[in-house]
């Protein structure tokens, strides 16, 4: 027997292309993962995973790389993604766990924790990036997964809106790092004030600037982060009448949220 044929998508085949020719080939429910935080050295990590419906059901207006939108544009995508999803599901790895674990493993810890979280099987997972095993479901990595594939922009633009306003949570009980304005990343405002008051219990102290200020000495595997670079940064399925932040849903123990519609 044959092998099949395989699938060949053009560069300008637009982000719903990937999505249509797995549909094409069998696969139903096809999610996303991405992430946010990962080069912050104050904050959490927050993973997203998202299965958009097919049709123009699932082609959302802007929905791009979080990176690339204004905050008002992620505010809209992430309404709208919230709204039409199939499901979706976002995790929330605190600065502790990410010193006692390490990033890495923190990320595809989290990843995982969101898919297992989804309301809908996925037949097909689509991760930014890299490689997550273990997931019950066939798999690809994709180079900017967040450009190429609406289901990974889609979470993308979950974990960064979700960060984003726990971030700004922070910046009222630490008012003086400015935690609204550059979420927690390695800026030069952000390095002046953690050198002018010593970093909080929210900083990343396993991150090579944080263990400086803190006079703490610089373990195998801390990540480093050069002042003034911001480094490419990356909960549920919700229903139609409630978005997961206002006050009637929680956190559970995990620090996580997930619904279906």
């Amino acid at each position: 027997m044959l092998p099949p044929s395989r699938t060949i998508l053009s560069r300008d085949a637009g982000i719903y292309a990937m999505e249509q020719a797995l549909r094409r080939r069998g696969f139903a429910h096809i999610a996303g993962a991405d992430e946010a935080g990962r080069g912050a050295c104050a904050g959490p990590i927050v993973a997203a995973a998202v299965i958009l419906p097919p049709g123009r059901r699932g082609e959302i207006d802007e929905l791009n790389d979080s990176k690339l939108l204004t905050a008002l544009a992620r505010e809209r995508v992430y309404r709208q993604v919230v709204k039409r999803a199939l499901t979706w599901a976002a995790v929330i790895i605190e600065p502790g766990d990410i010193d006692d674990l390490g990033l890495h493993v923190c990320n595809v810890a989290a990843m995982r924790r969101a898919f297992a979280m989804l309301d809908v099987r996925p037949d097909y997972v689509l991760t930014d990036g890299f490689r997550v095993d273990g997931l019950g479901a066939p798999n690809l990595a994709v180079w900017k997964g967040d450009q190429v594939a609406a289901c990974v922009a889609a979470a993308s633009v979950v974990a960064k809106v979700t960060r984003d306003r726990i971030m700004c949570e922070l910046d009222q009980k630490y008012p003086e790092y400015g935690f609204a304005e550059h979420k927690g990343y390695s800026t030069p405002e952000h390095q002046a004030a953690l050198v002018d008051h010593g970093p909080c219990p929210e900083h990343r102290f396993s991150y090579v600037n944080v263990a400086a200020v803190a006079g703490r000495s610089v373990r195998s595997g801390t990540v480093g982060v050069a002042p003034g670079v911001i480094p490419d940064a990356g909960l549920g399925v919700a229903s139609d009448a409630q978005d997961p932040w206002s006050p009637s849903m929680g956190e559970n123990e995990f620090g996580m949220e997930s619904g279906a519609q």
